[in-house]
């Protein structure tokens, strides 16, 4: 997947490589994925404004996939609003002058950026720093998370901690995803800490502040098999925590019970093995479904623990660029919360990392020849080990 796109330019793009051809692309699903990164309790007006319609403008016909690479458009309809300072290809130097940052955000990459790219309008670091790019994720996770329905692997996500709300709650498990309401406010784990959580957004907006909070993601179905250990870059926990770091704003990510186990000892932190009627089964999941970067078939836990968002209406303790006086940071629209988007987008990620470990897997340049190496490496792991070589 390659992304591009500003937050306030014309629009979004994204390039999907890599999907077989013959896979149904459900229209109505990748919408619908859209409208789900868009809900929450505490977002800004920015969500009033757009409706995230995808256009995918290659790749597919008829509704099926080619086997080329996939086009998707996303407008920003705000781009009429910022028309005179985003356009590519004439701006309005007073209007671009008006809405230039030049007092950086702390938390943000306004600073970094500018340093890095040597611009003296940080405008042109946070318009593409902007989470309005993780629209395009999802649209691409839309399409990856219907190759893995295909075989069989459902993901969900819920919130399970909002500030210091929750955060002594377990990990969540698919039965308690399933449980999660997709249009309450939160999209909370525990549905009991939900008008708590809303009470604090309300609070926290009040103060011109921010909140952040945990978000677990989880994939049930997964084969055992995906990723590798021969290498250190193709170990799959790996390749989950990289994806969902970069979701805008996580700053760490847990696979699993993680934290708890790395707190007590061994013989409580790992889950035992059981054969029960030629299947393989573990009656606790603590390791989140990867053992060695392997898959093991359990289901696999991801959960993502967002900052608070950088940019606060009261603003904080910043300098001036030009001036090299104190100043606050300047204040962008922003969100007091993005927990409930950000397992949504998450939930992409790992769609994508999993859909990728499926093809390396099993291969194909068709939804026939993948779902029938599919089922004949099913069958072979199922008469394992009489069915191995070593």
């Amino acid at each position: 997947m390659t992304t591009a796109g500003e937050s306030h330019g014309p629009g979004l793009t994204a390039i999907l490589q890599g999907v077989p051809a013959g896979l149904k692309i459900d229209f109505a699903f990748v919408q619908s994925e859209m409208k789900r990164r868009m809900h929450g309790y505490g977002r800004g007006a920015r969500m009033k404004i757009e409706t995230d319609a995808v256009e995918i403008r290659g790749g597919v016909r008829g509704g099926e996939t080619l086997g080329s690479p996939i086009a998707v458009w996303i407008a920003n309809r705000d781009f009429d609003n910022w028309r005179a300072v985003m356009d590519p290809v004439e701006v309005d130097p007073r209007r671009v002058e008006k809405r230039r940052v030049h007092s950086p955000r702390p938390g943000h990459a306004d600073l970094s950026g500018g340093l890095k790219y040597l611009r003296s309008d940080l405008r042109d670091v946070l318009e593409r720093a902007s989470a309005r790019e993780s629209a395009a994720r999802v649209a691409c996770g839309s399409i990856a998370k219907l190759l893995l329905r295909a075989v069989g692997v459902e993901i969900r996500s819920g919130v399970r901690s909002l500030g210091p709300i929750g955060v002594d709650r377990p990990v969540a498990s698919w039965e308690d995803l399933l449980a999660v309401d997709d249009e309450s406010p939160l999209r909370a784990v525990h549905r009991d800490l939900e008008d708590e959580m809303v009470a604090l957004v309300d609070r926290t907006k009040r103060d011109g502040d921010t909140l952040g909070g945990a978000v677990t993601v989880i994939a049930h179905g997964v084969p055992a098999g995906l990723g590798s250990h021969v290498q250190w870059d193709e170990k799959l926990d790996g390749r989950l925590a990289r994806a969902v770091m970069s979701v805008p704003a996580v700053k760490a990510v847990e696979i699993g019970a993680a934290l708890a186990a790395s707190a007590g000892p061994g013989s409580e932190a790992h889950d035992p093995i059981e054969l029960e009627e030629g299947r393989w089964h573990r009656p606790s999941n603590h390791a989140g479904g990867l053992e060695g970067g392997v898959t093991n078939g359990a289901d696999v836990v991801v959960t993502a623990y967002k900052k608070p968002i950088s940019t606060l209406r009261k603003g904080m303790p910043s300098v001036d660029i030009d001036s090299g006086e104190p100043q606050r940071s300047q204040y962008e629209r922003s969100d007091v919360t993005a927990l409930p988007a950000a397992g949504v987008i998450a939930e992409s990620m790992v769609a994508l990392v999993l859909a990728d470990a499926l093809l390396e897997k099993v291969g194909g340049d068709s939804m026939t020849e993948l779902l029938a190496h599919f089922e004949s490496t099913r069958d072979l792991q199922a008469s394992w080990p009489n069915s191995g070589t070593g």
